[in-house]
Parts: structure tokens; sequence; C-alpha cells
């Protein structure tokens, strides 16, 4: 992480709040691409969750054929269409990643339960960003800290496949990152 690094800004204007009303996922126009995203997206915004996310997107990704099938635990051969998408991730509670070393813990110990986990014809990158967000409290000052960017990316021999695909790619990390706190 440099300060060159693109910073990852939770107080732009189109920023809808999940944390208040989780449900309005559905509402996203990513969910529409990616219905495996309002399900994601509502468990990592629920009460319950370490995180909160600030933003998401999703693609199809172009010439899926030269994606590295080791890479994505898929056959030779067997990648015809992918997709990704990108969630990024604050955390709920504050001074939570204010430090580098802190957020590189966690990204190791997420990783470490993805690793357990059967996430074929995919993977997970987690990258740490600078941050600005405010807490979640009415009228909070904003904040700068440090955020998570989890980038995930599936394929298969359609997009329909590569999208089911990403979306137990989706729950898997939900789980690895929500499910594993409890």
């Amino acid at each position: 992480m440099s300060s060159e690094s693109p910073v990852l800004d939770a107080t732009w204007a189109g920023l809808v709040d999940l944390r208040r009303s989780p449900e309005l996922a559905h509402s996203l126009a990513e969910v529409a691409e990616l219905p495996g995203l309002a399900a994601a997206l509502m468990r990592l915004n629920a009460a319950e969750s370490p995180v909160w996310t600030a933003k998401c997107d999703v693609w199809q990704v172009p010439d899926a054929v030269e994606l590295d099938v080791y890479e994505l635990d898929a056959e030779p051969g067997s990648i015809k269409a992918a997709v990704a998408c990108y969630l990024d991730l604050l955390p709920r509670v504050q001074p939570q990643w204010s430090d580098l070393a802190l957020v590189v813990a966690e990204c190791k110990s997420v990783c470490g339960r993805l690793q357990g986990a059967t996430l074929t014809h995919s993977r997970v990158d987690l990258i740490v960003r600078r941050a600005i967000y405010a807490p979640y409290a009415p009228d909070a000052p904003k904040v700068a800290g440090l955020g998570i960017t989890a980038y995930l990316t599936a394929c298969s021999e359609t997009v329909d496949g590569a999208n089911q695909r990403l979306g137990e790619a989706l729950e898997i990390f939900c789980d690895a990152l929500v499910v594993a706190r409890r």
C-alpha cells in the first residue's frame, strides 16, 4: 500500500448505506447482474457482521480464455466465460482497522479460513487500501483509516455458469468473514 494507491472513499454521493437497511441491497443495479450479490451484501451489512460495504461492482471479464486455470482451480480448456466483482469493506467497530498490521492480519485470517473451503472455478483477492468514511452515527465526522477491497472472480463454460460460481464464492467468502466471527 503506497500513498499513491486509490483511496476507498465511503463518503461518495451515491452511497446506499446498507448498515441501516441491508434489504436495500435488492434495489442495487449490480444485483440484477449477479443475483447472489444481494444475499452477500445483506450478510456483510447485517448487525452481526464485523464489516460493512461502501461500494460494489460486477462485470464480465473480457478475454476470459486467457485467465490462469490454476489460479481459478479450474480444468485446462474449461474457461469460456468469467465474471468478477469487488466489494469495498470497512470495519463496523472503530478503531478496528487503524493499523496496517491489524488489517493485514485480518486478511490473512480470512484467507486461512478460505483455504479450508471448497472454492472451485473462482478466486478471492483482498487488497488493503487507505479509506475515508463516516462511522455508524448520525452526523459523525469523517474518519481516515484503512479498508479492504475484496475482488472475487469466477469462471465456467457459460456466463450463467460463471454467475452461479461467483454467487457460491460470495457465500463462502461471507462465511469466512462473518460466520467465523460468531
